[in-house]
């Protein structure tokens, strides 16, 4: 059972609230509960603009990089883009390759190999680059922590301009330009943008340059925001601030969708033409599909699949994505099963390693496994033939991975990341010095506080108070995602006036909740064993979220329980 946090309110902000941005007392509670303490905070939350978008310049180097960029297209130099295998990664070359192509230039690109090459920049597709000509290269959700590679592009006369949005390290990379706003002398407001982000700020300057109408501008930055938005979701980013404005415009505009591979995706990914799609949908059915290429064979083909103008192309790689996808699940799976076998369940901190482990579907697996024990968690593959381990950890909100592999750095090959995800390569010499040091560094750094799950309650709400101008209220809130999760409502002592089976299996219940002489009815999702919890008759404190529903307009789901 979580343990319950309910977000204390100054009652007297909630009034001025009221009174000035015309939302209900309700919704008011939520805002202030999160942190939006007045008037002004709250219309520019409910009202996302591309004038909240941040001006570029305010990344450090990114002036000298678009100039750097802008002479290389007029004077036709070769431009390599170095990219990453994930959606965030090929979501960052499209829109580099594409703008660059609309600014009279040319570029080629190149995707790591998840299962070859790895993440992260190597120095012989730099060699291949300087035996063809090229000049600069620019990297994409990458290269923050290739210092030896970036010098090594310098001793062959190649510039490289470095985007990317990871941790660095003490010692930047010498490029000619490193655009990361996570670099300590950056005073970017916007320290969560994620990689696809930091592309789009570059293109979006170097946009800026050619002298435009402000229509055609504003177009294209549109068209952009789209794949930033994609890639924002997936990559679990913050979505509050300029976040939040890029994936709330770059959803609206998929009611409008030109691009023939955006909306073959859109296709086999069951989103309807003309819908916007939530961020559970990109989250669980546009980005696996994007993300399955990387993970299963080459990510090369998304690239291919936005960069297209034939629709039957667009259309056969899209179909061979939703086959990967399912190869993914079914191999996710899989591994999933044998991990949770192998756990041992009172460990603080998990690193589980196996031979056979497909390395494209680690990091998801990790996933589940922090999900299901609530311990930041390693997956890796073992691969004997070359003596290594390798794949991805995931963590809690209290444990920061990186800084856990920064202080066991001598043991890896290879590792980088952020607080909440990273990964890791390793001699097999080390794997088991690996486990040990990292469960006793968790376990030196948790408490057991910070191993019970902590359920936010945004506020204590009466049935009563759920009207149909609150559940609109609660619909502006979204896009709803990391840093602005759906509000959870606390329902103080109700009580269970009915349950019921739902679904063929009964493996999920419907409630109707009671109190004052109104009642509400809600989902309970995976109840089913549970059903002798809810008596009727017997009193409760609900936790639930509102939701839209596409038959109703919008229902209510429990997300947890307590008895009174």
């Amino acid at each position: 059972m979580a343990r319950w946090k309910v977000a204390s309110v100054d009652e007297e902000a909630v009034k001025r609230i009221v009174s000035n941005a015309g939302v209900s007392p309700a919704a008011a509670r939520i805002m202030v509960g999160r942190g939006y303490a007045n008037a002004e905070d709250v219309i520019r939350f409910l009202s996302p603009s591309i004038d909240h978008l941040h001006d570029p310049s305010l990344l450090t180097d990114l002036s000298r990089a678009a100039d750097r960029l802008d002479n290389a297209i007029k004077a036709s130099e070769k431009i390599l883009l170095y990219g990453d295998y994930d959606v965030d990664g090929t979501m960052s070359l499209v829109i580099l390759t594409s703008v660059i192509s609309i600014c009279g230039g040319s570029s080629e690109y190149h995707v790591p190999h998840r299962l070859k090459e790895g993440y992260g920049m190597r120095p012989e597709v730099i060699d291949a680059a300087a035996s063809q000509g090229v000049r600069l290269i620019v990297s994409v959700d990458t290269g923050i922590r290739a210092t030896a590679v970036v010098q090594h592009a310098a001793s062959l006369g190649i510039d490289v301009i470095v985007t990317d949005h990871h941790l660095p390290e003490d010692v930047l990379p010498p490029g000619y330009a490193v655009i990361n706003p996570n670099r300590p002398e950056c005073s970017y407001p916007n320290k969560d943008l994620c990689g696809a982000g930091v592309a789009f700020k570059l293109a979006q300057a170097l946009m800026q340059k050619q002298g435009w109408p402000e229509v055609k501008y504003l177009r294209m930055l549109h068209s952009f925001l789209k794949l930033v938005a994609l890639a924002t979701v997936a990559d679990v980013v913050s979505l509050t601030g300029e976040n939040r404005a890029i994936v709330s415009l770059g959803l609206q505009g998929f009611r409008d969708i030109r691009n023939p591979g955006l909306r073959e995706l859109l296709r086999v990914a069951g989103i309807e033409t003309g819908e916007t799609p939530s961020v559970r949908q990109v989250g669980f059915q546009i980005g696996p599909r994007i993300n399955a290429a990387g993970r299963m064979e080459s990510a090369r083909m998304v690239v291919e699949l936005f960069l297209t103008q034939d629709e039957k192309r667009a259309a056969a790689i899209a179909e061979e994505l939703d086959v990967l996808n399912r190869e993914r699940r079914d191999t996710e799976k899989r591994i999933l099963d044998e991990a949770l076998s192998s756990a041992n369940e009172s460990a603080v901190g998990l690193v589980l390693a196996q031979e056979k482990w497909h390395r494209g579907v680690v990091g998801i697996v990790a996933s589940r496994v922090v999900d299901r024990f609530y311990r930041p968690t390693f997956i890796l593959e073992i691969d004997r033939e070359n003596g290594i381990a390798s794949g991805s950890g995931r963590s809690i909100p209290p444990f920061h991975l990186l800084d856990a592999l920064e202080s066991m750095s001598e043991l890896f090959q290879k590792f980088g990341g952020h607080s909440h995800a990273a990964g890791v390569t390793l001699s097999l010499d080390h794997l088991e010095t690996f486990q040990q040091r990292f469960a006793e560094y968790a376990l030196r750094t948790l408490t057991a506080d910070d191993l019970v799950r902590e359920l936010a309650l945004d506020s204590c709400i009466t049935p009563a108070e759920i009207t149909e101008m609150f559940v609109q209220e609660l619909f502006r809130f979204a896009p709803f995602g990391q840093g602005n999760p759906v509000p959870v409502l606390m329902l103080e002592d109700v009580t269970v006036e009915s349950c019921a089976p739902m679904g063929a299996d009964g493996r999920h219940l419907k409630l109707r909740l009671g109190k004052d002489g109104l009642q509400m009815f809600t989902k309970a999702w995976n109840l089913g064993e549970q059903i002798h919890e809810f008596p009727v008759g017997r009193r409760l404190h609900a936790a639930v979220v509102i939701e839209e529903d596409n038959y109703r307009g919008w229902s209510a789901t429990l997300r947890d329980f307590q008895p009174v």
